[in-house]
């Protein structure tokens, strides 16, 4: 949701601003607009709604020499999409401009009181609320800007991140978060502050990843960052390990498409010094610590939002068939408003793709006031996620720039995959050959995967355009398949907008049986496993009414391809690790379906990469 980017240094500031806003379009927006000083010490902003391609065109033309400017990519909270309400935004004096990600929880009691104070608003915001009342502090207490700013926000109740902009301070960037990512770059005097790496890696693999509450100071080629009591910090300079090609589209005309394509090697990096096949031997060295505590745990709570909550799904059947333990799984913004029971032996497991989803962060936060280990799978290093939970498992997946997941989401069945087995191995609850054939069948998935994508794309191209005008589908599954046909279903509500919901196949006959008919759509999982007989009598009631099955199958099913022409074979495969790959052709079928409908497969309407804001 939103992005911010920042530049203090020498280069072209347009140059710089529009081409990392251009980056961070990936995390969904609906307008764009920069701020920068102009030669008579004024602060201009130039602010569209739309594509940051408005930004760049109404820009063509226009000189900008700047030492300093802000950037934004904003996706709407408060008031609707238009010029107005883009940021960044001024302060009513104009002194001031702020780029701002979150949601000012408090905003219309603050706004109030401002107004009663003379303070005028053009926009519906609540940023527009938090930069005055930044001004108005400012200017009533007589005091720097950094003192403003942190008095200010022990008034606001909410999430931010955000970066300040003082036509009285020509040099100076001011920047501060509190549960919305913030990053700085740094090569040499120049300095890049963003809501995540992707603008910053093209020009430095030095970043700090700033700290709730922290506040940076940027001036004149000084960086200083200072607590909420302002007490000096010394800052904790990381080396990114990504590069300039991960985040672009190479040969592939989507981002989805070529992140679907690169599961079988972002499946390899996700098991790469974990699985030891010469030794036989799996080792998850983030958690290794907490094992025993894994071990004793009287129930595991896996907490998640979208996604990673039906991931969650599937990983809790797999840890309850071969761990034996009891696990739940959680809605994270459920979870974080019931008054829910955790014990001190519970272990709560976290899942996020972005390590920033507002929801999951809260929830977190609510488990330890508990007492409970915390525990995580996260796709991105340095994120709020990794730095709260005790412990966890890297996903490795590399950055996903599509906003529906596709790598991440099978990088995270890989990883919870590995936990279930690790686990069970260390409290004997499998037996040693089923532990080792675990092992061989894990390492064998991303071949598996490899393969079935050059076989498949082809035929399930047919399908889409089949389909392409259907106004709903129904996902079917049973067992470990039931999670993945609502993952299906949400894929192709994300990016085709066809509506789709996704059933546990015996459930079908308590009530979505009356939905189908001739023009109804059903895509059932139906693999070999045990319950294959099931679901091809689920099958058979659907042909029964005319219902049109598409069926993802075991290779060599000859049963199943006798009651329907529109079928997906898929390699065969341990049931608990079936869903990484009958997960692929869904993708698929989702990405091609809505290329036939002309949607913006990368960034669809009204959805975010990653939800920072509840």
């Amino acid at each position: 949701m939103c992005g911010i980017l920042a530049y203090s240094g020498k280069k072209s500031i347009k140059k710089i601003l529009l081409s990392g806003l251009e980056k961070l379009s990936y995390r969904g927006y609906d307008s764009a607009g920069i701020g920068v000083l102009t030669q008579e010490k004024t602060i201009k902003i130039y602010k569209y709604a739309g594509h940051v391609q408005n930004l760049t065109k109404n820009l063509e033309k226009i000189t900008i020499e700047s030492p300093v400017g802000i950037g934004h990519t904003r996706w709407a909270t408060h008031g609707e999409a238009n010029d107005i309400n883009a940021h960044p935004h001024l302060s009513h004096s104009g002194h001031l401009a702020i780029a701002h990600n979150g949601i000012v929880e408090n905003y219309n009691t603050l706004k109030k009181k401002l107004i009663s104070k003379g303070y005028t608003f053009q926009s519906n915001t609540d940023t527009e609320v938090l930069i005055n009342l930044i001004d108005y502090i400012q200017n009533y207490q007589q005091c720097a800007l950094k003192e403003a700013l942190r008095f200010a926000l022990k008034h606001v109740v909410g999430a931010y991140a955000l970066v300040l902009l003082d036509k009285n301070n020509p040099h100076q960037l001011i920047a501060t978060k509190k549960g919305s990512p913030l990053v700085i770059g740094i090569q040499g005097k120049e300095y890049f502050i963003a809501s995540d790496v992707t603008p910053i890696i093209a020009h430095t693999n030095e970043v700090i990843f700033l700290k709730d509450d922290e506040i940076a100071y940027i001036n004149h080629g000084k960086l200083q960052i200072t607590n909420a009591k302002a007490v000096e910090k010394t800052p904790f300079i990381e080396k990114l390990d990504i590069h300039l090609e991960a985040i672009d589209k190479g040969h592939f005309p989507h981002f989805m498409l070529k992140e679907i394509f690169e599961q079988p090697q972002s499946l390899q990096n996700c098991i790469l010094g974990r699985l030891n096949m010469l030794q036989k031997k799996l080792t998850l060295g983030g958690i290794q610590d907490h094992l025993p505590s894994l071990k004793e745990a009287n129930r595991i709570i896996i907490i998640a939002c979208g996604t990673s909550y039906y991931a969650g799904l599937v990983g809790a059947y797999f840890l309850e068939d071969i761990c034996r333990i009891p696990v739940v799984v959680e809605y994270a913004s459920e979870f974080r408003y019931r008054n829910p029971i955790i014990k001190s032996n519970d272990v709560i497991l976290a899942i996020s793709q972005s390590g920033e989803t507002a929801d999951t962060l809260a929830a977190i936060q609510l488990a330890k006031k508990h007492h409970a280990i915390i525990l995580g799978i996260c796709n991105v290093v340095g994120s709020s996620l990794a730095r709260t939970t005790h412990a966890g498992i890297f996903t490795h997946a590399g950055p996903e720039i599509g906003v529906a997941s596709t790598k991440a989401f099978t990088a995270q069945l890989m990883s919870l995959a590995m936990l279930a087995l690790k686990l069970a191995h260390e409290k004997k609850t499998i037996a040693e050959n089923v532990f080792q054939h675990y092992l061989l069948e894990l390492y064998k998935i991303p071949t598996k995967i490899d393969l079935l994508l050059q076989n498949i794309s082809p035929a399930i191209q047919l399908l889409a355009q089949k389909f392409k005008n259907s106004r709903h589908f129904i996902y079917l599954g049973r067992g470990y398949h039931f999670p993945i046909a609502m993952e299906g279903a949400l894929k192709l509500k994300e990016i085709a907008y066809i509506h789709a919901e996704g059933y546990p196949a015996a459930e079908m006959k308590h009530g979505p049986i009356a939905l189908i008919d001739q023009d109804m759509p059903v895509v059932c999982i139906a693999t070999k496993d045990h319950c294959y007989d099931k679901i091809v009598a689920n099958i058979e009631e659907i042909k029964a009414r005319k219902g049109q099955i598409i069926a993802i199958v075991t290779e060599k099913d000859t049963h199943i391809t006798s009651l329907t022409k529109d079928i997906i074979s898929v390699p065969d495969t341990p049931a608990a690790l079936m869903p990484m790959i009958t997960i692929v052709p869904l993708q698929l079928l989702a990405y091609y379906t809505a290329i036939a409908r002309n949607c913006n497969v990368d960034q669809p309407r009204n959805l975010a990469k990653s939800v920072t804001v509840e």
